[in-house]
């Protein structure tokens, strides 16, 4: 097994690899392509990505209820090596399989969570984090369920809180001090959260990075869209790597790796292949002068 950079959740006391694992795809059809590329792996399949993350060395699973069944299959193949690994889920954003719904009052919150534990065969999640929807501020003024959560941390099912806001939120949910961690959007293309980042981790809070791939247009996907389609500063990058998308994507986890604010980077995917080369590229020695270069032409655009 593959000994990987760890860096500390914030004040939790826990230590995680710097690229952790989203766990959406084993669960949930998801991403882009036809029907077959989009599909969640069947029972077996699924099984292995799940021991072979573990089994690369990663030590972060993130999770959530809206992500169908990937809470069950998690329990199901990983239950014997909970001890291996920090087990994030969310709660708010319920699954009704193929849809989700969502429902912040106590008593929805509190069930949830009673039902991540069964699914997950564990009598404690690490973190738990609010799966906000389209009115997070109202689930915030309300406080049922910041409160639910605070309810289960007292009876021992959860050990720490978290929640995954908009940038629009990130002060208020950081200065409440309700939250040990905060799950954030941040990339080369999207930079908006990086002073906050700085303040949740002078605060003490670990910080998790979704969808640090841009979306995808910091990866070989950008290539198969005709040039017209790429937003300028995609265009621009592409050229500065020479149409080289790894180099692109190294660009993008180097970026990620440079702030010191974060505690690891979470890559959702159902390809052990996928997650290893992520690991080895994030790992490998960053081009310093093509960052900044990188960062100059993000700036300008």
């Amino acid at each position: 097994m593959q000994s990987w950079e760890r860096r500390p959740l914030g004040r939790t006391g826990l230590e995680v690899t710097r690229i952790g694992f989203g766990a959406l795809e084993i669960g949930r059809d998801w991403g882009v392509g036809d029907e077959e590329s989009r599909r969640k792996p069947a029972e077996t399949e699924a099984g292995a990505v799940l021991n072979g993350v573990l089994d690369l060395g990663v030590n972060l699973i993130d999770t959530a209820r809206a992500y169908h069944r990937s809470e069950e299959r998690i329990g199901q193949f990983l239950s014997g090596r909970r001890s291996e690994y920090v087990l994030a889920s969310k709660c708010g954003e319920h699954s009704n399989e193929p849809q989700t719904y969502y429902d912040f009052s106590y008593r929805a919150v509190a069930d949830s969570i009673d039902l991540s534990l069964r699914l997950l065969q564990t009598d404690r999640v690490d973190v738990m984090q609010i799966h906000f929807g389209p009115d997070p501020e109202k689930v915030l003024d309300e406080g049922e369920t910041v409160r639910a959560m605070k309810d289960a941390r007292e009876a021992g099912k959860v050990r720490f809180l978290g929640a995954s806001p908009g940038n629009h939120l990130l002060e208020r949910c950081i200065r409440s001090g309700d939250f040990d961690v905060l799950q954030i959007g941040y990339s080369l293309l999207d930079r908006g959260a990086k002073d906050l980042i700085q303040m949740a981790a002078d605060h003490g809070i670990g910080v998790l990075i979704r969808s640090g791939l841009g979306g995808g247009w910091l990866t070989a996907r950008a290539a198969s869209v005709p040039e017209s389609q790429r937003p300028e500063p995609v265009r621009r990058l592409l050229e500065l790597v020479e149409g080289d998308t790894d180099r692109l994507h190294k660009l993008a986890l180097d970026f990620l790796k440079a702030h010191p604010g974060i505690s690891s980077v979470l890559i959702g995917t159902k390809d052990l292949a996928h997650l290893r080369w992520n690991l080895e590229m994030f790992a490998a020695e960053s081009e310093e002068d093509l960052l900044q270069r990188a960062l100059k032409i993000v700036s300008e655009s």
